[in-house]
C-alpha cells in the first residue's frame, strides 16, 4: 500500500513512535504539483477568506492540494505538540499566546525575513510566528443603562454597574485581557496577580461568568447583563446587525492585545509552500478582506485602509495604544491562577 508523507505520520503516532525520523524529500525543495500543504485554522469565514486569498493563487502558481485542519485551537494545538518534531500541519493558526509558547517549545518556528511581508510586520506581530489580525479586547456596554460614557477600566468599579458585569470566565484571550488591564488601570503588574484578584472581587455579585462571544450577545439580548470585556471586532458585527445600543468603550489606558498568528511549524517538509501561503495571507487584498468582512485589523503597516473602515479596524496609532503582556510570566503562572480564579471570583 501506497502510504503519503500524512497518512505516514498518522501510523507512526498511532503507533506510539517518539523517536526522530527523517524524511527523503528535503524542507526546502521546490513545490511541485501534488504537494499538500496542511493548514490548521478556525472554520466560518476564516476559512472562507484564506481558501479565496491564499489557497487560490497558490494551487494556481503550483499546481499543489491544500487541505485544512479546522476548529478553536485547543485541538490543533494538542496536536501539534503529540506531533512535534514530525509534524502532520504544515502551518497552525494559534492565539497570542500559545503561539509565543509554542516556538519557545520548538513545535513551531520563529518568524524569519523568508516572508517578504515579515518587513512590514509591527513588532508586536513579529513574536510568536507571524501576527495576521490584530483583535483587541475593550469594555463592552449597552449604553442606554450608563449615566456617562465609560472612559477608563477604572469605570468598572462605578457603583451603577454593580450586579450588571458579566465578567469573562478563566484566562482565555478576554479573561488574562480583563484583569491584566485591572492591573494596568490600577497601577500594577502582572506580579501583582493576588491584588488583581482581590479588586475584581469588588466587584461581584456579577450578573453573570460569560465564556464566549455567543454567550454574552445573548445575555445582552435579553437584559441579563449590561457590561462585559469582550473583542472590538465580534462586537462592533453583534452592535451593527443585532444590538445598536451596545458600545465599544475606547479607554484612555488603552486595549488589551490580542492577536490570530500563523505559525510554520519545526519539520514541515512544505516550507517554501508555508512562507508563500504566509506571504499570502499578510497581503493586502486578505488583509482588507478580514477587516471588511470580520474588522480584524491588519498586521503590516503597508496597506492603505479605506475610508469606509477607518473608524472600525485600527491604523498605525491604535495599534500602538494597545497593551502587550508578559506572556512568559502569565504561562508560567497559568495553572496556579486559574485556580485561584475559580476560587475568588467565579465560585
Amino acid at each position: 500500500m501506497a502510504l503519503s508523507r500524512r497518512t505516514f505520520g498518522k501510523l507512526v503516532i498511532g503507533a506510539g513512535l517518539a523517536g526522530p525520523f527523517h524524511f527523503v524529500r528535503s524542507a526546502n525543495a521546490q513545490p511541485k504539483p501534488g504537494d499538500e500543504l496542511v493548514v490548521g485554522i478556525w472554520g466560518g469565514t476564516q476559512e472562507a477568506l484564506v481558501k479565496e486569498y491564499c489557497e487560490k493563487p497558490l494551487v494556481e502558481k503550483y499546481g499543489c492540494k491544500v487541505s485544512y485542519v479546522l476548529g478553536g485551537t485547543v485541538d490543533r494545538r494538542a496536536r501539534a505538540y503529540a506531533e512535534r518534531g514530525r509534524p502532520s500541519f504544515d502551518i497552525l493558526y494559534l492565539n497570542i499566546y500559545e503561539s509565543r509558547q509554542a516556538v519557545k517549545d520548538k513545535v513551531t518556528q520563529a518568524p524569519t525575513a523568508a516572508v517578504p511581508q515579515f518587513e512590514n510586520l509591527y513588532d508586536a506581530a513579529k513574536l510568536g510566528g507571524y501576527g495576521v489580525a490584530f483583535n483587541p479586547c475593550t469594555i463592552v456596554y449597552d449604553k442606554t443603562k450608563a449615566s456617562a460614557p465609560i472612559t477608563s477600566w477604572k469605570d468598572m468599579w462605578n457603583p451603577e454597574w454593580k450586579g450588571r458585569i458579566a465578567w469573562p470566565q478563566g484566562l482565555g484571550a478576554e479573561g488574562v485581557s480583563a484583569l491584566m488591564m485591572t492591573a494596568k488601570a490600577f497601577g500594577w503588574t502582572e506580579k501583582d496577580f493576588d491584588k488583581v484578584i482581590a479588586k475584581v472581587a469588588e466587584l461581584k455579585p456579577f450578573a453573570a461568568i460569560q465564556s464566549s462571544q455567543a454567550q454574552l450577545f445573548e445575555m445582552f439580548d435579553q437584559g441579563i447583563c449590561d457590561l462585559s470585556v469582550e473583542f472590538s471586532s465580534f462586537t462592533r458585527k453583534y452592535q451593527e446587525s443585532r444590538n445598536p445600543n451596545i458600545e465599544i468603550a475606547a479607554p484612555s489606558e488603552g486595549t488589551a492585545m490580542a492577536m490570530n498568528v500563523a505559525c510554520i511549524t519545526e519539520g514541515t517538509q512544505n516550507q517554501q509552500l508555508a512562507e508563500e501561503w504566509i506571504n499570502l495571507h499578510l497581503s493586502e487584498p486578505c488583509m482588507l478582506a478580514y477587516a471588511r468582512e470580520t474588522y480584524y485589523s491588519p498586521t503590516v503597516s503597508n496597506v492603505t485602509i479605506p475610508d469606509d473602515l477607518k473608524d472600525k479596524v485600527m491604523g498605525p496609532e491604535e495599534v500602538a495604544q494597545m497593551n502587550d503582556f508578559d506572556w512568559d510570566y502569565i504561562n508560567a503562572n497559568r495553572a496556579a491562577w486559574q485556580s485561584l480564579f475559580d476560587r475568588e471570583i467565579a465560585g
